[in-house]
């Protein structure tokens, strides 16, 4: 085993090479219910594994903020847990998602620092030791497509109302239609991916106008 110098050393030069995913290229857009049937035929028909058909996955995701202490001012640094509620044995998944880049105003598609790891069940536990405040939870369904690099999702988001005592229950649906998301982890400086995913999301129009969202504008 590596000591823990060595690690660390190993894991700073992997990233000052770019060899490492630590970049999300990201687009969104919605679909009403009524058309999310034909947006997944269509899906379908653009994307790799058209034999097998879409993965499909059912997973809550809680989200947290690690906050300064003594202060009510939140430090940057959002936290997510996601946990596949239809595979049991599936690892519990944390991610930092950092805030998107001020790069050129004509740049196709978001762009922000992402990392992703699997851990334990123990890692709720390991957030709450370490100060993090949990900010909301959700469920999340739908299915996952891929189309070389791209990794494509149609999502219904439910919010949590109680505990049911069967699949479906205490969850309400936020709205009448699907999240949609177009995204690429890669290295630094890979910004070619960002025009091949606007090639794609033309594909899609008019069904769901895959953008550039401004979250700042929404708080």
């Amino acid at each position: 085993m590596s000591a823990p110098g060595t690690a660390i050393e190993s894991l700073t030069a992997a990233m000052k090479c770019n060899i490492i995913p630590n970049q999300e290229y990201l687009l969104q857009g919605s679909v009403l219910d009524q058309y999310v049937e034909v947006l997944l035929h269509r899906l379908r028909g653009l994307c790799d594994n058209v034999d097998s058909g879409p993965e499909t996955f059912h997973d809550r995701e809680l989200c947290f903020t690690l906050r300064a202490a003594n202060t009510n001012t939140p430090m940057v640094l959002p936290l997510r847990v996601r946990k596949a509620l239809d595979v049991n044995d599936a690892p519990y998944q944390l991610r930092y998602v950092g805030q998107q880049e001020l790069g050129d105003k004509n740049r196709p598609t978001i762009v922000r620092s992402c990392i992703d790891m699997a851990c334990s069940s123990t890692i709720l536990e390991f957030l709450n030791e370490l100060g993090c405040r949990l900010d909301f939870e959700y469920i999340a369904r739908g299915y996952m497509f891929r189309k070389g690099r791209m990794k494509i999702t149609v999502s219904k988001i439910f919010k949590i109302n109680g505990i049911g005592n069967k699949p479906g229950e205490g969850v309400e649906p936020i709205s009448q239609s699907y999240l949609v998301e177009l995204s690429v982890q890669a290295p630094s400086g890979q910004d070619a991916i960002a025009e091949d995913m606007r090639v794609f999301a033309e594909q899609l129009r008019p069904l769901v106008q895959l953008e550039k969202i401004d979250f700042k504008r929404l708080i």
